[in-house]
């Protein structure tokens, strides 16, 4: 069941391999004549953006840094959100989407049990999320070393590791909710708002103290607060993350087993 459904996701997968990458190459490509302006894109250039600005892209410290301009460019937003929606698309062709088609009712006839459908279905999804991550990490890192960004790999390998467990993460809320109601679209607006509200929280909410506490629900508080590029692999912060998408996971199936499919 896994290799066939990995099958059945190879299109997407392949597809968002190639867009990530892209992205990847055209923003890592252009560091050359960012390093060269200080003057321009340097923390004194910085500083001169409003306040909001700065938080909702993580701070703007300096962009002339290989580390820096990594992290404000790539992993502060683009990247975990094509991660994020790589993976929701994903996990809602696992139960939602067929459902609604009405192809998933004839799967549950087969002699298979639901809930190792879904364990099944869950772990081709962390299987094709982490070959596009792996892949996506190849890239990176070879433009980086192009680049001379000065950043070890074993530090891009542990902000891509949070970056595959953000979408890990809300891939299992897809599943999730999903599973529990058979629609695609509460499925992704679950994800969305948190998603959404989850970033502003911990980015713009780090300065009004109402709603600052609400980073504790955040899976983005877990993927940034251990800096991953400047003092490595976040061991605590990304066991949360991993432990809360198996919960998910584990949700999913329970949620399902207890359900009429096609009611």
């Amino acid at each position: 069941m896994i290799a066939k459904t990995l099958r059945d996701y190879r299109r997407a997968l392949i597809g968002w391999t190639i867009g990530i990458s892209a992205f990847m190459g055209l923003y890592l490509a252009v560091y050359g004549s960012v390093k060269e302006n200080p003057e321009v894109y340097g923390p004194q250039a910085m500083a001169k953006f409003p306040g909001a600005l700065k938080d909702l892209m993580g701070g703007m410290e300096d962009f002339t840094s290989g580390a820096g301009y990594l992290q404000s460019v790539v992993y502060q937003l683009f990247v975990p959100f094509l991660f994020l929606a790589c993976a929701m698309l994903i996990a809602n062709r696992a139960l939602a989407q067929p459902e609604e088609d009405g192809t998933l009712e004839l799967v549950v006839t087969l002699p298979i049990d639901r809930k190792r459908l879904v364990l099944e279905r869950f772990a081709a999804l962390v299987i094709g999320l982490g070959a596009v991550a792996a892949m996506t990490l190849l890239v990176t890192w070879v433009m980086a070393e192009t680049m001379e960004m000065g950043v070890p790999f074993d530090r891009i390998l542990a902000a891509h590791t949070g970056v595959l467990l953000v979408g890990l993460f809300f891939g299992a809320v897809t599943l999730a909710v999903g599973a529990a109601t058979g629609r695609k679209g509460p499925a992704m607006a679950v994800t969305g708002v948190w998603a959404v509200l989850g970033y502003v929280v911990v980015t713009v909410g780090r300065s009004v103290d109402a709603i600052a506490w609400l980073k504790w629900l955040s899976p983005f508080h877990y993927y940034a607060s251990g800096q991953p590029l400047q003092q490595g692999l976040p061991v605590g912060e990304y066991l949360v993350l991993t432990g809360a998408a198996a919960v998910l996971g584990l949700t999913a199936v329970l949620a399902f087993d207890r359900r009429d499919v096609g009611v």
